[in-house]
């Protein structure tokens, strides 16, 4: 179901994945990648979003150093491409993405963001920018240290303006139950519905069923669950009777 196709991004042609629902149209989803670029897992979550009635685009956020895909764990070769992301490229590449979908005949109110990894960071991010449908990160780094340039997710969260929920696993070395739970807290003074989920026995990358050493059935299962009912709650149009 997913085709590759591009977007035209403030500094050139942005190669992307899209999938098209077979039957009516929910609204838009963008999904941002993890740091290993626009795999074939990125590639089953369009083709899951579309299944589930949503227009998905994800846009290759390293086009700028030739839109590569890494092997799970070479982080030898992810993390000098990692470190030449900037905020102005990465909100580029997002708002044309969204844009996009505008094009196509989403309203921005039937627009979601959903993001992995280094793509959960920025997807928060993206909500904090814009009054969007909806937004869920799936344990997003730079909690409490910005990256790429961007704030930190507890200094962006009380910004939200787009309806936000947060998947964390507390075995996730990197984003300890406490910075969760920060998160939370920060999140929870924006003007918009936020909520953070802790699986307890799930590690970072816990919904990628293609890395086995860390991916957690039970807790992907229910993540994706309240994704789906996240997007429909906050950004889903009845299917067949078009945006209100």
């Amino acid at each position: 179901m997913t085709e590759a196709t591009s977007i035209t991004s403030a500094d050139g042609e942005v190669p992307a994945m899209r999938s098209e629902p077979p039957g009516p149209t929910k609204g838009g989803v963008v999904v941002v990648q993890e740091a290993f670029g626009l795999t074939d897992h990125i590639g089953s979550i369009c083709d899951r979003l579309a299944e589930a009635g949503w227009l998905a685009i994800a846009p290759a956020l390293f086009h700028r150093q030739g839109a590569r895909t890494f092997a799970y764990g070479d982080f030898d070769s992810i993390m000098p491409v990692m470190k030449e992301l900037t905020a102005e490229g990465i909100r580029s590449d997002i708002d044309a993405a969204v844009g996009r979908l505008v094009e196509d005949g989403q309203p921005t109110a039937r627009i979601g963001v959903v993001g992995f990894c280094m793509g959960g960071a920025i997807a928060l991010d993206t909500a904090a920018r814009q009054a969007l449908g909806a937004a869920v990160t799936f344990y997003g780094g730079g909690v409490v240290e910005g990256r790429f340039g961007l704030p930190s997710l507890v200094e962006s969260a009380p910004e939200l303006q787009t309806p936000w929920l947060g998947l964390y696993g507390d075995l996730d070395k990197g984003i300890p139950p406490e910075q969760s739970e920060a998160l939370r807290a920060a999140a929870a003074q924006a003007s918009v519905t936020t909520e953070v989920v802790r699986y307890g026995d799930a590690d970072h990358g816990f919904n990628n069923d293609d890395r086995p050493d860390v991916f957690n059935a039970d807790a992907a299962e229910d993540g994706w669950r309240r994704t789906l009912a996240w997007l429909d709650l906050y950004a889903g149009a009845d299917p067949g009777g078009g945006p209100d």
